[in-house]
């Protein structure tokens, strides 16, 4: 009877050990196979650094406990124990019509780019889960947790040309609406937490206003609520159907919902498009740690014993080398990484969470000086220095809290991030450094160094209704014709210079020789500066030139 019992056990452990192999071995070769050969992303500069991101693998399934009669349970939910698809697809709320012509389109691209979708869930590995149980919580569609792919490729640094930031892509004005907090330190639009929370309240609210229809929902959060209400109020007029297919929305909107559906359609059958899902685990991807007050990220990273960049990928809503002053006082970690940071965080002493310098007034210097030199911001300096204006004595000194790294350090803190932007070679063209002067607009500035003016805005990780700031540093990429001109350009930029340039309508009986003869420049300038290819003007036609006002003195116009 004890030889039995033996052999029974026996039997029981090499059969359990096995078994959890082959499934972890199965999860980890569908993980490599997802991360093979990714080519970098062309969304956003910052989609390299965060594919490149150490993300913790799943946790290992506890097996030595596990009794014999339990096995066949457990080999029968595999799936579900290990990988967080079955649970999202049984949440699936949303209609489904495959055979729509628009969605079809959608899920043959998606199918197509399979690479981009390992790319993808690469990304959304950490965070999955989180959504997963928000959305939930809520009994909301767990479609919606795929929308993050529609909005950002799951890319947390993510700007649009629209100033949309962060996976749920919220404009300033929205986000702040749904208390997401923006200042220099903070962009809660790229909080994972914040900004998931924000989110589904903003879905909410868009599927309340539309009586229970997700795909208008989802339209408005694409396109603003009041556009797809004015569409809807249209098809009432003309006594046509007011659903979704129906209405007459922007093209992108038309676009924005098949692709969601397109994704479900993928999520559910991924067998049918010979696309290898990532095995993401059921369990919590990240965990959010309270830390008393502003600290160093460079040092929360010594701390959780994590490098730079998963750090930031994680906390990707702190802009700077630090947490903000004012709050939050949290950091999202990976799990196994907060209990380690948790623990050497307590043994921390309080004074060691910053550095900190003593820096004596210079004549003539400003709190703005100040906190551009030291990397800091003025509101901040004036907190911790009991400051209420802004004057300050020369003389005196002034508290200073410092980074404990050199800038390069903080690779994905917005400066680096610019920096990298800005650094990206533009094909065979010629780089310009410009300083903005008082009045520069991105359209001013375009038409200055004839480049298309949305690129102008990429080029510089900006959108198009971003202010510009006097001194602010642009980068320019230019063709080799336009860039000949470099050295004249430049003169208009110094404040002592006396080249300006005009615009000139063309008048009957023009010539280019006549033009550049009335204004003492060259004719192959006239060619350069206005991209002239022919010898002829029509009248009316607008010119730019690039004139020395000093030698138009005394002539007629």
């Amino acid at each position: 009877m004890s030889f039995n019992v033996e052999k029974f056990t026996l039997l029981k452990s090499i059969t359990i050990i096995l078994f959890s192999l082959v499934v972890l071995i199965s999860c980890n070769k569908t993980k490599n196979e997802s991360n093979e050969n990714i080519p970098e992303t062309k969304i956003d500069v910052a989609a390299e650094k965060t594919a490149q991101a150490k993300i913790p693998e799943p946790p290992a399934i506890p097996v030595e406990h596990i009794e014999f009669d339990q096995f066949e349970d457990l080999y029968l939910s595999t799936e579900a124990t290990l990988s967080i698809w079955p649970r999202i697809r049984a949440g699936f709320q949303l209609p489904e019509d495959i055979e729509h012509p628009s969605l079809q389109n959608e899920i043959n691209w998606f199918a197509k780019h399979k690479k981009y979708m390992q790319r993808v869930m690469y990304r959304a590995d950490p965070f999955l889960h989180y959504i997963v149980e928000e959305a939930e919580k809520r009994h909301l569609p767990t479609e919606l947790v795929l929308l993050p792919i529609v909005e950002s490729a799951y890319q947390p640094f993510a700007y649009s040309h629209g100033r949309a930031a962060g996976i749920w892509q919220f404009i300033p004005a929205t986000g702040r609406l749904y208390g997401l907090k923006q200042n220099w330190w903070y962009d809660g639009r790229r909080d994972i937490y914040a900004s998931t929370q924000a989110a589904l309240n903003y879905l909410e609210n868009l599927n309340k206003l539309f009586k229970g229809d997700w795909m208008l929902a989802l339209a408005a959060y694409n396109s603003g609520s009041g556009t797809v209400q004015r569409a809807v109020r249209r098809n009432k007029k003309l006594n046509l159907p007011t659903d979704f297919w129906h209405l007459r929305l922007p093209k992108e909107t038309r676009a924005y919902v098949p692709k969601l559906l397109a994704l479900k359609e993928i999520i559910s059958n991924p067998e049918l498009y010979s696309i290898s899902l990532r095995c993401i685990s059921d369990a919590p991807g990240f965990k959010q740690v309270k830390v008393s007050a502003q600290i160093d990220l460079a040092l929360a990273a010594e701390l959780a014993e994590l490098d730079m960049e998963t750090l930031y990928n994680y906390n990707p809503a702190f802009n700077r080398w630090a947490t903000d002053p004012d709050g939050p006082h949290t950091l999202i970690l990976p799990v196994a990484s907060a209990e380690i940071f948790e623990k050497n965080y307590s043994e921390l002493p309080a004074d060691k969470h910053l550095r900190w310098t003593r820096h004596k007034i210079k004549q003539g210097e400003t709190l703005g000086h100040l906190a551009v030199k030291y990397n800091t911001s003025v509101k901040h300096l004036r907190k911790v220095n009991n400051i209420r204006g802004n004057n300050i004595r020369a003389g005196k000194y002034i508290m200073i809290p410092v980074s404990s790294k050199n800038n390069a350090s903080y690779a994905l803190s917005s400066t680096q991030r610019l920096k990298a932007t800005q650094n990206i070679k533009r094909g065979n063209n010629t780089r310009i450094n410009h300083i903005v002067q008082n009045g520069e607009s991105f359209w001013t500035i375009s038409r200055k160094y004839n480049v298309n003016m949305h690129k102008l805005a990429k080029w510089n990780g900006m959108a198009i209704k971003d202010r510009l700031k006097k001194r602010q540093k642009l980068v320019i990429w230019t063709s080799n014709a336009t860039s000949s001109r470099k050295s004249t350009l430049v003169k208009t930029h110094n404040p002592n210079g006396t080249i300006k340039s005009i615009h000139y309508t063309v008048r009957n009986g023009d010539s280019l020789s006549r033009i550049a003869n009335k204004y003492r420049v060259k004719v192959e300038d006239l060619h350069r500066w206005n991209a002239i290819k022919g010898k002829y003007l029509q009248p009316g036609q607008r010119l730019k030139l690039y004139i020395d006002v000093k030698e138009q003195s005394g002539r007629q116009g």
